[in-house]
């Protein structure tokens, strides 16, 4: 059986829509903060102290904040209290999604133990492998992030 060559490209279209769906590419994010189809920003862990206490720490869900279409949780009132009065300065950066991917031009989700602040901006990635991989060129990939993120935004 010969195939048409319209047949081919529609067979290719459907593998790249399917690879696109998987990784992230294709539409808006699914929400600013995560991919896990809920309103729990980065997975529950308190944003301020990465700042604060210099590492990741879970949230008890006792403080929380809504923002930019999602619940931030926080270990304190008052690491509740800064959020609120800046989340700008706090929220991870490219909507909390993986920073190498974003670079890369699409979005993928986190691991927030894999994380690294950068000019005072907190930046995020899929596992610490790719943290690696991120780091080992992060200067170059923020900016291309910088570009991408409109786009997947």
């Amino acid at each position: 059986m010969r195939h048409t060559s319209f047949q081919h490209c529609c067979a290719i279209g459907a593998l790249l829509l399917s690879w696109q769906s998987a990784i992230g590419l294709a539409g808006s994010p699914v929400d600013p903060v995560n991919k896990n189809h809920t309103s729990i920003a980065i997975k529950g862990y308190d944003t301020v102290a990465y700042f604060k206490e210099g590492k990741p720490m879970k949230a008890t869900g006792q403080y929380s904040h809504s923002w930019n279409g999602a619940t931030w949780q926080f270990s304190s009132e008052e690491n509740r209290s800064l959020f609120a009065a800046d989340p700008t300065k706090y929220a991870p950066q490219f909507g909390g999604y993986c920073a190498w991917a974003v670079g890369h031009g699409y979005t993928a989700n986190i691991d927030p133990e894999a994380w690294k602040i950068i000019e005072g901006k907190l930046y995020l990635n899929y596992n610490k492998d790719i943290q690696k991989k991120w780091q080992a060129d992060s200067a170059h990939l923020i900016g291309e992030g910088e570009r991408n993120w409109p786009k997947l935004h």
